[in-house]
């Protein structure tokens, strides 16, 4: 079944380029690019029981053994994230178009966002199958290209000044990738994971430093560790929700994978493992502190986000099949929850016109429907039993306490703070959006304008309307512009359609989209899935670490038996 392991990749780019020659049709891109990612599923799927039955599974394309040709590597970790990842990228996809059909965008023409949004995904899943530092250097490289038009689609100043944050950040990062691949070839003579593996504990300690300290810096900066992230609270959120919520699922969790391969398939020895421990601390806190500053859902998130990325640093600085485990049961945990989040805020949006905290409420009597929605994700997060956030959390702190040393102790500490300190964040929003009365609407102040009050930049692709508080902005990525007059003036006095509404008062009964719902429901439903799922799924994660804690195994599996 090895030829499977290819479709991940190729399948997407053909459907790239099929949906991109088809601009001038939109329900023929939509069906192209929602069968691409079906596919992707159902191939995920599918190599995740054979790997875990049959053990890894290696394509030498080309018919070129390594490691002179590029490997494709799938193991347990592998095809556990392939499977997530292809099926988150699949209920954001229906997510976008149901906005986009929500929004009677039916017939407005059409441009790249489908054949960018596949670029994406073969940019994810070839990152997962990568067996060699330059392939994942190219899997990186496709991310940030679709991820760069994702994020800056419609052309505002503030998504295009958040864009280019973005990627300057990116290219950094990929620069110090890259001078790491070429010392890691100048020390080597090989960039392929298994070969390198083999040859690394021959080159002396300080060399060795400096190639693991390089490529943590370059995989830090992807993964958004402290101090390393810094760009993507004012990134992340000026983007659509459903580009915002994929980003967040899926994009940082690149950089965790390749820091797991590097920690225990390039350099095994617990060469940096203080450092990482200390990096989690700090990035737990630091992120959950400023998650509670905010006054904006998105933005909130985007901090939460990087707090819980030090939980997965932490069980990977512990160095051990336990910690490593924990891991990578919180990395899909924090995967399917965070993504879930960040559609229920595009749903609050929908409903209140804004996702600042001091201008929405009254949102459980308008949608008690979507008040449940965004709580189980919430309580999820926040580590409340018995979610899976919760199992994930008591799986990292009793990795740390077998390993006994302060430094562990003080991370069992960092994460119970942090884990409060989310709960109490996501709570607030609650309170104030879903519980208190809409506060009434405040006069904009007057100022000079250049704009015409109703100027249209009408972008050829339809899909979900979001509105951005402080560019006062409606927008659809790929699809309509509108640019207002009045850029400080707060959208939470325009209700969504159906609701009636009005400043002070709490507003009624709002009907949203079916399909949003459902597709929102479904992802809160998965959430929900991974606790009753908790043992298997725990189970696997645990026999993914046991591999990944004996490199031997990759090594044999990519090079051959006879080494």
């Amino acid at each position: 079944m090895t030829w499977l392991v290819p479709l991940l990749v190729l399948v997407p780019l053909l459907g790239a380029a099929a949906a991109l020659g088809l601009v001038r049709h939109q329900k023929t891109q939509r069906a192209i690019t929602v069968g691409v990612l079906v596919v992707a599923v159902v191939v995920a799927a599918t190599l995740m029981v054979l790997v875990d039955r049959h053990g890894t599974i290696v394509v030498q394309v080309g018919g070129w053994q390594a490691p002179y040709g590029i490997s494709l590597v799938v193991d347990r970790l592998s095809a556990l994230l392939l499977t997530v990842s292809a099926s988150v990228l699949l209920l954001v996809l229906l997510f976008s178009i149901g906005q986009g059909l929500a929004d009677d965008d039916e017939d407005a023409p059409v441009t790249i966002f489908y054949p960018t949004y596949l670029v994406l995904a073969a940019g994810v899943l070839d990152s997962f199958i990568a067996g060699d530092l330059f392939n994942l250097y190219v899997a990186f490289e496709m991310l940030l290209v679709a991820s760069y038009v994702l994020i800056t689609v419609g052309g505002s100043e503030q998504r295009v000044r958040a864009g280019t944050t973005y990627i300057v950040t990116s290219l950094i990062a990929s620069a110090i990738f890259l001078a790491a691949i070429g010392l890691v070839y100048g020390a080597t003579g090989t960039v392929n994971i298994a070969q390198i593996s083999e040859r690394v504990a021959d080159l002396p300690e300080h060399v060795q430093l400096l190639l693991h300290t390089m490529l943590l810096i370059g995989f830090g900066i992807k993964a958004a560790v402290f101090p390393l992230a810094f760009w993507l609270p004012d990134s992340y959120p000026t983007a659509p929700a459903p580009v915002t919520a994929v980003f967040a699922g899926l994009l940082t969790k690149v950089g965790i994978y390749a820091i797991i391969r590097l920690e225990t398939i390039i350099f095994p020895r617990p060469q940096l493992n203080t450092v990482l421990l200390v990096v989690a601390i700090l990035t737990m806190v630091v992120g959950v502190l400023g998650a509670v500053s905010q006054t904006d859902v998105k933005r909130l998130l985007s901090f939460t986000l990087i707090s819980h990325i030090g939980f997965m640093v932490m069980g990977i600085g512990l160095g051990s099949v336990v910690g490593t485990a924990a891991a990578v049961f919180y990395t899909v945990h924090h995967i399917v929850v965070q993504t879930t989040l960040f559609l229920v805020s595009g749903l609050m949006e929908r409903v209140g016109g804004t996702t600042s905290t001091r201008s929405l409420g009254g949102l459980l009597k308008a949608a008690p429907l979507l008040a449940a929605l965004y709580l189980v994700p919430a309580f999820n997060l926040g580590g409340i039993p018995p979610f899976s956030g919760f199992i994930g959390k008591l799986g990292l702190f009793r990795a740390a306490a077998e390993d006994g040393s302060p430094l562990a102790y003080a991370t069992i500490a960092a994460g119970v703070v942090t884990s409060l300190l989310t709960l109490y964040a996501l709570m607030r929003v609650w309170d104030a959006a879903f519980w208190r009365p809409k506060p009434a609407a405040e006069p904009a102040a007057p100022h000079a304008s250049t704009a015409e009050p109703h100027a249209h930049l009408r972008s050829p692709e339809p899909a979900p309307l979001t509105v951005s508080e402080d560019s006062g902005q409606a927008y659809h990525p790929g699809g309509s512009v509108t640019v207002t007059d009045a850029p400080h003036v707060s959208t939470a006095s325009r209700p969504a359609t159906g609701s009636t509404a009005t400043a002070g008062e709490a507003p009624g009964r709002v009907r949203l989209p079916r399909m949003l719902v459902g597709v929102t429901t479904v992802a809160v439903l998965g959430s929900v899935a991974l606790t009753v799922v908790a043992g298997p799924l725990y189970g696997y994660a645990t026999r993914a670490a046991e591999s990944l804690e004996s490199p031997d195994r990759y090594v044999q599996a990519v090079l051959g038996g006879d080494r």
